[in-house]
């Protein structure tokens, strides 16, 4: 007869088939102990690493090498298991199901009491790991269903076991408690970074003080980055569409398109830490170069970011031309960004407009507001024009231009040397203003990217 222990304490690996084949051999009663079994349902890579998987790791076997070099440790067998499971996946990948049936397991079958929840916020805990489709209330069995005391933020199973919820807001809170086992959710979201430190030094009893991160990455995290160099850490990675059966074909359909083969992609999508400086959008690899433009663009577009002062010291305004084919491919047409004086450069961009017969000029107002359009119709009141202004920071404007490039879908029409080096040396967050960025954005963005994706108002 099929029992509890006999399902869940191994790695089933079933197929579809050999799963259906087995469930159709069971009793009733065997059913519902099946439909709790994770190790049935779930994953290869949901499931908890194992200590054989943990022994196998290069870096395990580094740290074998050194324990038993150690004259302290002679003659004894090494058996330290890991510290950190970091599942590291997509997002629609099941992560949150996988910390909720490990918390499970440590309680069911580990024999664990004492549990620590941790979110980015006290809603996050309540809503997503425990109250949430995919968190722990939702997915225990009858037989062992943890009673929820909301007001008190914890769980207690049957035998007395306890999970108590914290908030990574407030990592005072994690300053006294000593838990066996703590489950982290969305690391990468965390606002006080202390509160790794105070969950850690409260990870002190028990045989094996484990703990298991679920969470998308972010590039250039310093934490997560350090969790991934820790030797005691076993990295399980996922990809959102390995889950591709629970989630809905429009939304596969649209993140395929927009994300796969960028940086954020394989970020969001394939939960892989990315080493860069939080500011890199763009790289020398991404640019690529055609002698001229394809016949018959289906769109061309003069992109004005005008600078508040004229002066050599001072900004220059962005001046950049765009166009895009019917297939929403992009095309860097012209560069003629520099020092000009309001004439000047509402001047250049009615040439450039008439040069290369673009469908209007757009020009971003947030300085000048509306004198900016004006100071164009003072020089051609029957140029097309169009006015934009900024709602988000710049960082959420220029990455979906700069996945465009990501994606092989931007070509600049020859090279234009300072527009690049404004390219590769853009980081949003330091505070700087690049025109000539800034005017391709714009462009681009009214040329192929949805508005209402970057919430860019159009006046």
């Amino acid at each position: 007869m099929l029992t509890k222990d006999s399902l869940i304490n191994s790695k089933l690996n079933l197929t579809y088939q050999q799963r259906d084949d087995l469930i159709q051999r069971l009793s009733e009663k065997e059913k519902e102990i099946a439909r709790y079994c994770w190790e049935m349902w779930g994953r290869t890579n949901q499931l908890e690493p194992t200590q054989e998987e943990w022994l196998s790791k290069e870096s395990t076997q580094t740290l074998m090498r050194e324990w038993t070099q150690h004259p302290l440790n002679e003659g004894k067998v090494f058996s330290d298991s890991w510290r950190t499971w970091l599942y590291l996946a997509g997002r629609g990948n099941g992560k949150t199901r996988s910390g909720a049936e490990w918390v499970r397991k440590k309680v069911e079958i580990d024999g664990l009491m004492r549990l620590a929840l941790v979110a980015p916020t006290a809603a996050d805990a309540r809503d997503t790991m425990v109250e949430g489709e995919s968190g722990i209330l939702a997915h225990s069995p009858p037989w062992n269903m943890p009673r929820y005391m909301s007001s008190q933020r914890k769980l207690i199973w049957p035998n007395g076991a306890t999970a108590h919820m914290y908030s990574a807001e407030e990592a005072n809170r994690l300053r006294g408690p000593q838990h066996e086992a703590a489950w982290c959710d969305e690391l990468t979201s965390w606002g006080d970074l202390e509160t790794w430190d105070m969950l850690l030094f409260g990870l002190r009893i028990g045989q094996c003080p484990q703990v298991l991160v679920t969470t998308t990455s972010k590039i250039g995290h310093k934490l997560l980055k350090t969790i991934i160099k820790d030797p005691y850490t076993i990295i399980t990675h996922g990809h959102t569409f390995e889950n591709a059966s629970n989630l809905h074909p429009q939304f596969i359909e649209h993140i395929r398109k927009k994300y796969e083969g960028t940086r954020l992609g394989r970020q969001e999508l394939e939960g892989k830490y990315i080493d860069e400086g939080i500011g890199v959008l763009w790289s020398e690899e991404m640019f690529q170069y055609l002698d001229k433009a394809p016949a018959g663009l289906d769109k061309i577009i003069v992109s004005v970011d005008p600078a508040i002062t004229s002066t050599a010291e001072g900004a220059e305004t962005g001046l950049v031309v765009v166009g895009k084919d019917s297939q929403d491919n992009g095309y860097v047409l012209a560069d003629h960004s520099g020092h000009y004086s309001p004439s000047g450069w509402a001047q250049k961009a009615i040439d450039l407009y008439k040069l290369y017969r673009a469908n209007y000029i757009v020009a971003e107002t947030n300085n000048g507001g509306d004198m900016v359009i004006s100071t164009i119709k003072n020089v051609d009141p029957g140029v097309k024009t169009k006015k934009v202004v900024a709602t988000r920071g710049k960082r959420t404007r220029a990455e979906p231009v700069s996945m465009l490039y990501e994606q092989g879908r931007v070509w600049h029409i020859g090279k234009f040397p300072k527009l690049e080096e404004q390219q590769v040396d853009f980081n949003p967050e330091d505070g700087e203003s690049p025109d000539r960025v800034d005017a391709l954005v714009w462009g681009m963005t009214e040329l192929i990217i949805n508005p209402n994706e970057v919430k860019i108002r159009y006046l």
